[in-house]
């Protein structure tokens, strides 16, 4: 892969020198206007590689001819002959960068049986910067390959380029989905909440605001279960809240995405077992897309008021750690019975949330958490699990993530897996059981949203650790950035 993408666009012209990307149908031909351009010997060329090497055109298969033409370094060939499923541009355009490698190459944007938009363009250039991301900062040695990856420069060749505007949507958006990624890959002895705050401050140079709750007020303001979790930590917690006020009446109520952010979690003293616990490194996924997401609403200027809220913790195995059959009181003045310590991501997003709903008095709120080990069960890594109080709302979300790609899947909530969270010594516990674990943990975060229009999102399986595709080969997948990103320009802004 290359360390950078650079894009550019130009008029439809066949290069002479350099790589070159073409796009074929079924029958394995570019359309009319790319063969006048690219001539005869081309064509043909590609015709006896194409049966050499059985290549039919279809969708997410590639043909590459080396040295096919003198002055040609390589002539990339992408099959777009889909059964009935829609084109992705920015898995195109992942794909396109991850072939050519690096270098200058010329990408004859006609795709046959497309008909390509300024939009499509902008996608096509997303995913093609999206693919070159890499977390490489504490390595000291690289394998020979990396050594020698250099800047791929693609020049899309096309009569539908994006204007300015939507070039630099593209550019706040790959910074704010690597700003997730980053912060998710980032070791524990490094990312601890204090740091995590620390870079949230950087959201200031682009014109938000970020107000960050020490100890000290966390406990004026009586968040006591985030606190709970946090107490046998030597590290201190912290609460961010980022604000971004772009809409035109100031006074708007705002959208508000709440994020957990736990920046290392044992399970406490319900201690995980051993094997993968470095990957708890990541359960601050959902405050890291928070993050991402309030820096590239910030960046292209969203007209829209919005609020970014993240609690930050460390759930350690102290002698100061809380124990299970604690009864912690939280900011809502309800009680929880602690049944199970690893429970714990819903404990800071159960204060941060009724925080946030009483003093913002938000349009919506969305929170995003690495909660269940169920929902994966549930669900695998192909969707995040959706749960919500409002189907307008859920149907907003859905739409957000088949544009996207980045899918959700609704979940069911309701009395019954209300019932399962219920205490005999308190008015609720923290787990409900194994059974629809992840139904019960969504039903209790709905006991701190009031009638504030809601949603969950469960993403476990998508925020670290994710698959690889074509436009991320990281283990820190920055999910949920463009989702949220897609739902706010889509539906809320004006």
């Amino acid at each position: 892969m290359p360390k950078t993408v650079t894009i550019s666009f130009s008029p439809l012209a066949f290069p002479k020198s350099g790589s070159a990307v073409v796009f074929v149908g079924a029958d394995g031909r570019p359309t009319a206007r790319v063969a006048d351009l690219m001539g005869e010997e081309l064509a043909r060329a590609i015709a006896r590689a194409a049966t050499i090497e059985r290549f039919k055109g279809k969708s997410g298969t590639a043909l590459i001819l080396l040295s096919p033409l003198a002055g040609l370094d390589k002539l990339l060939v992408i099959g777009t002959a889909s059964e009935g499923e829609p084109l992705e541009a920015t898995l195109l355009g992942g794909q396109v960068a991850g072939k050519i490698g690096s270098g200058p190459a010329a990408v004859m944007f006609d795709i046959p049986g497309l008909e390509t938009t300024p939009g499509y363009a902008a996608d096509f250039a997303l995913g093609a910067r999206l693919s070159a991301y890499k977390f490489e900062r504490y390595k000291t040695k690289k394998e020979p390959e990396e050594e020698n990856a250099g800047e791929l420069a693609l020049d899309i060749c096309t009569s539908v380029g994006p204007d300015a505007a939507k070039l630099e949507a593209v550019a706040a958006t790959v910074d704010g989905v690597n700003l997730a990624r980053d912060l998710v890959n980032e070791p524990p002895n490094v990312l601890h909440p204090e740091e995590f705050a620390r870079r949230c401050e950087a959201l200031r140079q682009l014109g938000a605001e970020v107000e960050v709750l020490d100890k000290a007020r966390l406990e004026a303001i009586g968040m006591r279960t985030l606190l709970a979790v946090n107490q046998g930590s030597v590290r201190e917690p912290r609460v961010v809240i980022m604000r971004w006020n772009g809409a035109a009446e100031k006074d708007a109520a705002p959208l508000a995405f709440v994020g957990k952010g736990v920046c290392f979690d044992t399970g406490g003293i319900s201690i995980k077992p051993g094997g993968g616990m470095e990957d708890m490194k990541g359960d601050m996924g959902g405050a890291a897309a928070v993050t991402g997401l309030m820096h590239l609403l910030a960046a292209r200027k969203a007209k829209v008021n919005a609020i970014g809220a993240i609690g930050l913790v460390e759930n350690m195995p102290d002698g100061a750690a809380q124990r299970p059959g604690d009864i912690v009181t939280s900011l809502s003045g309800q009680t929880i019975e602690i049944i199970n310590t690893d429970a714990e991501g819903r404990l800071v997003l159960a204060d941060v949330l009724w925080h946030v709903g009483e003093t913002y008095k938000p349009r919506f709120m969305i929170d995003l958490a690495t909660l269940t080990g169920a929902i994966i069960v549930a669900l695998g890594q192909e969707h995040a699990g959706l749960y919500c109080n409002n189907d307008e709302l859920a149907a907003h979300l859905i739409a957000a993530g088949e544009a996207t790609g980045e899918t959700v899947w609704r979940m069911p909530i309701g009395k019954g897996y209300d019932k399962m969270i219920d205490s005999k010594f308190a008015d609720m516990k923290n787990v409900g059981g194994r059974q629809g674990g992840s139904s019960s943990a969504a039903m209790f975060i709905k006991r701190f949203v009031g009638d504030t229009p809601w949603a969950h999102l469960d993403i476990a399986g998508t925020a670290m650790g994710a698959k690889d595709s074509d436009i991320n080969h990281s283990w820190g997948s920055g999910w949920g950035v463009r989702l949220l990103d897609r739902l706010v320009s889509t539906h809320y802004e004006g």
